[in-house]
């Protein structure tokens, strides 16, 4: 095999081509709820917070400390954002009927606790009256 074909074949594979997608729809997703926590969370936060604290600043020697504080500040608020809209309010659509569990075919003999049809009158094994 080419190494044409062998890459034409990797590209074609269907993870590969999952993973192109989840990758758009993610970098798209991304947007909105960066724009969500810019345009409706941080607002809310700052009026909490007062405002003349400009946490964002903050330095320990040549150290941002706030730099790091804020990007993980950001973080934990696009985190929360994405559980409570994908986990908690979508997986509420997308839950899937639980299949109801099949009948059983088989019971248990008392005499000697072999598995045996259901519909079976004697036991196969001990010869037992079920």
């Amino acid at each position: 095999m080419s190494l044409k074909e062998e890459f034409k074949a990797f590209v074609m594979k269907g993870n590969v081509v999952d993973l192109a997608v989840a990758v758009v729809v993610g970098g798209a997703f991304g947007k909105i709820v960066t724009a969500f926590v810019d345009g409706i969370v941080m607002p809310m936060v700052t009026m909490v917070l007062p405002a003349n604290i400009k946490w964002e600043e903050w330095v320990l020697g040549k150290f941002r400390i706030g730099a790091v504080l804020g990007a993980t500040v950001n973080f934990l608020i696009i985190a929360l954002v994405i559980f409570l809209v994908l986990v908690k309010f979508l997986g509420k659509f997308m839950k899937k009927e639980e299949a109801p569990a099949a009948p059983p075919t088989s019971k248990e003999c008392p005499a000697c606790l072999e598995q045996v049809a259901i519909k079976a009158t004697r036991c196969k094994f001990c010869t037992s009256q079920l």
